[in-house]
């Protein structure tokens, strides 16, 4: 029944398209939406303990976070943008020293063989390498319609996201209750606790994930002056972001950055990599723990197995969602396993 019901859905694949642009649409909204919410609650929640409205909390915090936006952009907005500029431009010339690096390596008596062989061409890495460096600007001109789309689509979310995240301030301590209307009255209970302990599951990895990825934007970034790297803003960032990526995401961060400390010597990847290494022992050994503790205890096994499947599926962005999406079913499988237990426990007491 179950094959036959899915081949009938392949063939009517057609009825699904309009759900699937309906939650397409949606997605980032309300991704973006829950990740402030779970960042901004505990505020309300602080402010309005004060005898504050809720809709003054929520005001507050709207003014507080668009003068933080707003101070960040005029301090550090104009510096990432030169930097990124200038990564782009000294990009072909990079690629010119590998090739000259590859030239001289070729030469060489212990790898002449190896280099020689047709398993790897480089003059056609190069080729490719500049064609779409230089062909780059012409591509993005030929694809309007395309940018278009991308355009309409950040100013969707950029228009949505505040009410959205205005409307789940102020009610979202009632979607519980509004969803167990759906859970028999004999599980309503339990369904309830399957749902508080689900958000606080992602509260705890959200908030915890904010304050780790701050810490080791500014630590790296602090590091990379330090030691005179170029790009220190852009690659901190990018160490940043990939850092929300458990295991793999520190090494994804550091890449871009031992590369580019390479093209300046050997011993600024050094410095690079001593960077890296201290402040991910800094996370792992104090940051990481105190925020977030052992509320996700998940074996890292387990992860780097979601994390394979999660980028097999979705790439970067399902790698992102992987550990969150995980913890969350594991709290709502556990919390059903241990409620069918004690049920069947009490029944056989019954009897």
């Amino acid at each position: 029944m179950i094959s036959l019901l899915i081949l009938v859905c392949t063939k009517i694949s057609f009825f699904f398209e309009p759900i699937v642009v309906f939650i397409s649409t949606l997605f980032f909204p309300v991704l973006i939406s829950g990740f402030l919410y779970f960042i901004f609650h505990p505020v309300v929640t602080f402010l309005t303990g004060r005898r504050l409205p809720k809709g003054i909390a929520i005001l507050i915090i709207y003014l507080l976070a668009v003068g933080v936006v707003t101070l960040f952009g005029a301090l550090v907005g104009p510096a990432l943008s030169k930097q990124v500029a200038d990564l782009f431009t000294n990009l072909p010339n990079y690629i010119v020293e590998v090739r000259e690096f590859l030239d001289d390596l070729s030469h060489s008596k212990q790898y002449k063989w190896a280099l020689s062989q047709d398993y790897v061409s480089f003059d056609k890495i190069e080729a490719s390498l500049l064609d779409y460096t230089s062909n780059l600007p012409t591509d993005i001109t030929n694809s309007l319609s395309s940018v278009f789309s991308v355009v309409t689509n950040v100013t969707l979310t950029v228009v949505t996201v505040p009410f959205m995240l205005f409307y789940m301030l102020k009610d979202g301590h009632k979607l519980p209750h509004a969803i167990s209307r759906f859970i028999p009255i004999n599980y309503r209970t339990q369904g309830l606790t399957i749902l508080s302990e689900t958000g606080e599951t992602l509260s705890t990895y959200i908030q915890g994930q904010a304050l780790v990825c701050l810490f080791v934007g500014l630590t790296t970034f602090i590091g990379y002056l330090i030691i005179d790297m170029p790009y220190a803003l852009v690659l901190a960032l990018i160490g940043a972001v990939t850092n929300i990526i458990p295991y793999v995401g520190p090494f994804i961060g550091a890449a871009p950055a031992v590369i580019v400390a390479l093209f300046q010597s050997p011993m600024e990847a050094v410095f690079v990599i001593i960077v890296i290494v201290v402040v991910q022992q800094l996370d792992g050994n104090i940051i990481s723990p105190l925020v977030i503790g052992k509320k996700l205890n998940t074996h890292p096994l387990t992860i780097i197995i979601v994390l394979l499947v999660a980028g097999n599926i979705a790439g970067i962005m399902g790698m992102i969602l992987a550990i969150p999406t995980y913890s969350v079913t594991k709290t709502i499988v556990l919390n059903i396993v241990k409620f069918i237990k004690i049920r069947r426990r009490s029944e056989i007491e019954d009897i």
